[in-house]
């Protein structure tokens, strides 16, 4: 027991400290826990390897939560409308970078059979690092990230193959066949439902499970949550969230198959239930814990003695690795259409080896496939190259500065606009589509950009005609007409971007009026300063007729209640304008001596003009 919280304590004491280290360093949540897996492994040694692998058969789970949640992100039809993406761009992902190191693996004097198996294992990428840093990042909905995803989505998909055939290759000399032609696998891994089976018979059982899955996904979810939720007790919720999880990947493993790809199933098949929200919320903690410590075990895993006793080696194979597969993915990307931001991103978020290369590997081994020499070193590989990884995004990031500043220096490709209105809407997500059905139903003509693709494309199945293009360019916006238009409506996600198209289109038009959408009050001080008429906090209307409807059920009128909100909604803009006056961007609100003072008069008037509508409501009342 003192062993066990002597262990817990090590992690948790390192993860805390190691991990906002590299965060506020910009390195991003996952090289922290490397990082703090090698301080307490390799470096200082308060976690032995033995310890580390044991806690590493737990920590996997963390990837088979993660991709369960990806499920539950992901409907059937949206899956069905990647299957271009995930047999096209990660088929051939796959089979090109396999084929590749099969390759060089072979040229190099390795058997067949293990460079097939090297092949497969360097074929994977990480899925646990490349969603959370793409996640932190904020680019998961870019085309790149799009694309990124849909490539690990194969791979883990064609994880299940790789495993079904792993252990032919060793069968000839590794395996006893009796008479009836079954497979007598190790007595250590007896507990199997297709143990003794001949083949038809495992196809049959592993349909089966599959097909139970499926089936209880569908039929099975609403009446176990009805029976749950009858006991009001919330942490019921927790335990059928993890019965889930848990149940799904023992039962693929029962068969020989992916955990991680049946949770998913799973997911998928959720995702459209109304509890999906509750599963997530209740899953979340659970994978981020054991995603952060997957990532400290595998840091804790690496052996520096081979590392040392062979250095150019080791090195030379992963960063020939990181090479290889990104010379592979660069090209694919500029044959399915990825440029600048997007195939960098691309190519480098999956350069890396991959969390499943960890499995494949240990299954190798176990069956013979893989020897103990080619073992250590294959895991010490994999681990060195899931560690450049986050170093591969920065470079990604300087690319990125760099491929921006470039462009404002190219020549402007021409960008052609087939209509023009009196009002231009910058950014068509939930806000940007509601301006715009309440302008055009109203019988004004509208221009819709965006510089998401699938959205525009989606927009235009409902009969909106939107144009693809980056809003804050000038040329794009002078084609849309901004030198003609009434409007600007800025309804873009990224704040910056808000800002830049807020400030070129006053200083082209001071006569344009210009609404903009603002996600806090430090956005809107920001907005008024660069020239935004009215600036609309995209929470502030729906509170207020929350707050309305509160005041009616505490025993207002639906009249004073209505006036409570006209009088904060029109003090809040006062304020708001008082406010922008005093606010300095360089200088933390809470520091800001002028500006606190004011705001707490502000308040002050606020609670006094609303109790003085109260006090005349009485009045009246009473009259």
């Amino acid at each position: 027991m003192e062993s066990v919280l002597y262990q817990a304590t090590i992690f948790l004491v390192t993860a805390v400290i190691a991990v906002p280290i590299a965060a506020r360093l910009g390195l991003g949540s996952v090289l922290g826990y490397l990082a703090a897996g090698i301080l307490i492994g390799p470096v200082f040694g308060f976690v032995g390897s033995h310890a580390s692998g044991e806690l590493l058969h737990y920590a996997e789970f963390g990837v088979v939560m993660m991709l369960f949640l990806i499920g539950l992100e992901l409907d059937p039809q949206a899956l069905w409308a990647m299957r271009d993406k995930l047999i096209g761009m990660g088929g051939l992902q796959i089979g090109l970078t396999g084929g590749a190191v099969l390759t060089v693996a072979t040229a190099f004097g390795m058997p067949l059979n293990t460079a097939i198996a090297v092949g497969m294992i360097f074929a994977l990428s990480s899925t646990a690092i490349v969603l959370q840093t793409l996640s932190e990042k904020g680019l998961m909905q870019t085309g790149g990230g799009r694309s990124t995803f849909s490539v690990l989505l194969a791979q883990d998909i064609a994880v299940i193959p790789m495993l079904a055939i792993l252990p032919l290759f060793a069968m000839s000399k590794h395996h006893d066949l009796d008479g009836n032609g079954f497979i007598h696998n190790d007595p250590e891994h007896a507990l199997s439902l297709v143990d003794g089976l001949p083949s038809w018979g495992v196809t049959l059982v592993t349909v089966g499970v599959v097909a139970s899955i499926v089936i209880g996904g569908i039929y099975l979810t609403r009446p176990v949550f009805r029976f749950i939720h009858a006991a009001r007790l919330p942490e019921m919720y927790t335990a059928l969230a993890l019965l889930i999880v848990v149940g799904i990947a023992l039962l693929m493993t029962l068969v020989g198959l992916s955990p991680a790809l049946g949770t998913f199933l799973a997911g998928v098949l959720l995702a459209n239930s109304e509890f999906r929200h509750e599963l997530k919320s209740d899953i979340e903690p659970f994978k981020g814990l054991l995603l952060g410590l997957f990532f400290i075990t595998v840091g804790a895993q690496i052996d520096f003695h081979i590392l040392s006793s062979s250095p150019a080696q080791i090195l030379g194979m992963a960063l020939g690795i990181i090479a290889l597969k990104a010379s592979i993915l660069f090209i694919l990307g500029r044959a399915f259409g990825l440029r600048r931001h997007d195939l960098w991103l691309f190519t480098l978020s999956l350069a890396q080896a991959g969390e499943f290369g960890f499995i494949l590997i240990s299954f190798s081994s176990q069956q013979n496939v893989l020897s103990t020499w080619a073992s250590e070193r294959l895991l010490l590989v994999v681990a060195l190259t899931m560690l450049i990884t986050p170093l591969l995004f920065i470079l990604y990031d300087l690319l990125s500065k760099y491929l921006s500043d470039q462009s404002k220096d190219e020549p402007t490709e021409k960008f052609e606009v087939e209509a023009h209105g009196p009002v231009i809407i910058a950014g068509i997500g939930r806000f940007g589509q509601i301006v715009n059905r309440l302008v055009r139903s109203a019988g004004f003509e509208t221009v819709v950009l965006d510089h998401d693709i699938r959205t525009i494309e989606n927009m235009r199945h409902f009969g909106v005609k939107g144009f693809f293009g980056d809003p804050t360019r000038p040329e794009i916006m002078h084609a849309a007409g901004l030198n003609e238009a009434h409007v600007l409506v800025v309804a873009l996600d990224d704040p910056e971007a808000a800002l830049k198209l807020v400030s070129y289109a006053r200083r082209e038009r001071p006569d344009l009026h210009i609404v903009a959408r603002a996600f806090d009050r430090g956005q809107v001080f920001r907005l008024y300063q660069e020239g935004a008429n009215d600036i609309v906090r995209e929470m502030f209307d729906s509170s207020l007729r929350a707050g309305r409807y509160v005041l009616e059920n505490m025993g207002l009128s639906e009249y004073e209640a209505a006036q409570a909100e006209h009088i904060f909604f029109k003090h809040d803009r006062y304020s708001v304008q008082e406010l922008a006056r005093l606010w300095r961007e360089d200088l933390p609100v809470a520091q800001n001596i002028k500006y606190v003072a004011r705001a707490k008069e502000l308040e002050t008037e606020l609670e006094a003009r609303l109790l003085a509508q109260a006090e005349e409501g009485k009045n009246e009342g009473k009259a």
